[in-house]
């Protein structure tokens, strides 16, 4: 019998490599670095790890297949995907490839808010994120070509082309405001925004 558990990232990721083999957690982290799936799952911390196999194994999602005993390791509990698991896997790879999720970074909310600064603080601060920016595309593109090494097809790699889309993407609409605030085709004034402001307050309901 399964009860109902929230779709995560990290729990779809784990279901997603019981659909291959029976796995330890160790041998799941280890999977996931050497495909360069950290990019988009958040594996640094092996605790979040055993929280998500702890939700999925109380929701009937996967199963205890064995517990390995080496002297040179400690004990190790290895998982298997049980026939609910693998229905649900389909339902949430599914529900989340159709639906975009509405989800809340902090660069937009700091963007929405820039106008407390002076011009020549926000160019600094963007030309920061833009350096941090051009060496993601170059991390990105360097572990494209470091798990091509272990012949990993491109569909297991969609997640990294479409991180290095987003992030190139960013790094142009950088440059162009960046050249906006230096050539000053990008200004305004609290006169401005207090009339837009009141405005906005007039044609509320």
């Amino acid at each position: 019998m399964t009860t109902a558990v929230k779709s995560t990232p990290l729990g779809l990721t784990v279901l997603s490599l019981l659909h291959f083999k029976p796995l330890h957690p160790y041998g799941m982290q280890r999977l996931l670095k050497q495909w360069g799936k950290e990019q988009v799952v958040n594996v640094g911390q092996r605790t979040g790890l055993y929280r998500a196999i702890e939700r999925l194994l109380g929701a009937g999602l996967i199963a205890v297949r064995e517990t390995e005993r080496d002297q040179q390791y400690p004990e190790r509990t290895v998982y298997e995907l049980t026939d609910a698991g693998r229905g649900t896997t389909r339902t949430w790879l599914l529900e989340m490839l159709r639906a975009p999720k509405q989800e809340f970074p902090e660069f937009p909310v700091a963007l929405s808010n820039l106008m407390l600064l002076a011009p020549v603080e926000i160019e600094q601060a963007l030309a920061a994120r833009l350096e941090a920016m051009r060496a993601a595309v170059g991390a990105l593109e360097r572990g494209m070509a470091e798990t091509a090494r272990f012949g990993v097809p491109r569909v297991a790699l969609l997640e990294t082309e479409y991180s290095l889309a987003v992030a190139r993407a960013e790094a142009g609409w950088l440059e162009s405001v960046i050249a906006d605030l230096r050539s000053g085709e990008l200004v305004w004034s609290a006169e401005e925004l207090l009339a837009a402001a009141a405005a906005s307050e007039a044609q509320a309901p």
